[in-house]
């Protein structure tokens, strides 16, 4: 499965929640993450480094996952917006309450699933 990752603080930020996420055994074992540009929107210019393109494969758990981010994110002295894409599906982290991670997990483990059976 292949997830953005965008964080509203900027590329300083994605190589931050990059090193965690390598840092994570269970993140690292079964995702491959990559800091890359992202399309410009309308109005913009070239390409920003505001996109933390993750692969995941066997063994990847969507609970792991956003658990990681939310620690990530408590880490931090602003605590960021963190938007996760799969597709047309985009999952928000804003206060990281547990419905919200509860959620962010469903949904992920949905996409996943979609992703199987394709």
């Amino acid at each position: 499965m292949r997830l953005e990752v965008r964080v509203e603080a900027g590329a300083g930020e994605l190589r931050s929640l990059q090193g965690w996420l390598r840092s994570d055994p269970d993140v690292r074992r079964s995702a491959v993450s990559e800091v890359r540009g992202s399309t410009p929107r309308p109005g913009e210019m070239g390409t920003v480094l505001d996109v933390l393109q993750l692969v995941t494969g066997n063994g990847w758990s969507a609970a792991s996952f956003v658990l990681a981010l939310v620690a990530w994110r408590q880490t931090r002295p602003q605590r960021p917006r963190v938007e996760i894409h799969h597709g047309d599906t985009v999952i928000v982290l804003t206060d990281c309450s547990p419905e919200e991670i509860e959620r962010a997990t469903r949904a992920l483990d949905a996409a996943a699933d979609e992703d199987r059976d394709t």
